[in-house]
């Protein structure tokens, strides 16, 4: 009886063991995102992303340890010509350069609209945020994204002054703004129509 008592114990404790174990994996292959390869238009923003000497963002703890470091800046919920809307896959955190040249972009459209504001959508993501967003989003890059190295955010055009509508003259003035930095060499750009944003990554200008 006394020995049977004792595997008991032993038999829940390897359920609960094995149930922390699986909680502890991954829920992507990283060897399956890897062997994903960029869109020709996607890749400047990849090239881009990996000269700023930050490893591949897996989990919340490889962007705890660069916002430690000081390597990561905490992005402000408002600023002059900008707002974050609400990041339930996404961190509002950059890195230097990023940061500045999203505020400067918010400024520039602020005056250009006299006193307007545009939209922040996402910023930095883990490869684990992204397997979060995939289950909702099906557009969801299966790959690597600018957006898991601290230097890519996502800008809606049609969202402005925080109300969700089309203004075609407040989407032409915000895109005026990103060909001028653009044109200067500080970012890339794309035009995501499936998710209505401006996908931005800064250069390491």
């Amino acid at each position: 009886m006394k020995k049977f008592l004792y595997i008991i114990p032993l038999f829940i404790q390897q359920i609960v063991y094995s149930q922390a174990s699986k909680k502890k994996l991954p829920c992507y292959d990283l060897t399956a995102v890897l062997k994903v390869q960029p869109t020709p238009l996607y890749k400047p923003h990849l090239d881009a992303s990996k000269r700023f000497n930050v490893k591949l963002l897996k989990n919340s703890g490889n962007v705890q340890k660069y916002i430690n470091s000081g390597k990561f800046h905490k992005v402000k919920k408002t600023g002059k010509g900008y707002r974050v809307q609400n990041l339930d896959y996404s961190r509002a955190y950059l890195v230097s350069k990023a940061k500045i040249t999203l505020e400067n972009m918010g400024s520039r459209f602020s005056k250009e609209t006299k006193g307007h504001t545009f939209t922040v959508s996402s910023i930095t993501r883990t490869l684990e945020d992204q397997c979060r967003l995939r289950k909702v989003n099906s557009n969801a890059s299966l790959g690597i994204s600018s957006h898991n190295y601290g230097n890519s955010f996502d800008i809606s055009y049609v969202r402005f002054n925080g109300v969700l509508k089309r203004n075609p003259k407040m989407e032409a003035a915000l895109e005026k703004v990103l060909k001028h930095y653009a044109n200067i060499g500080r970012i890339y750009y794309i035009k995501e129509r499936q998710q209505s944003c401006f996908h931005v990554t800064v250069r390491n200008y």
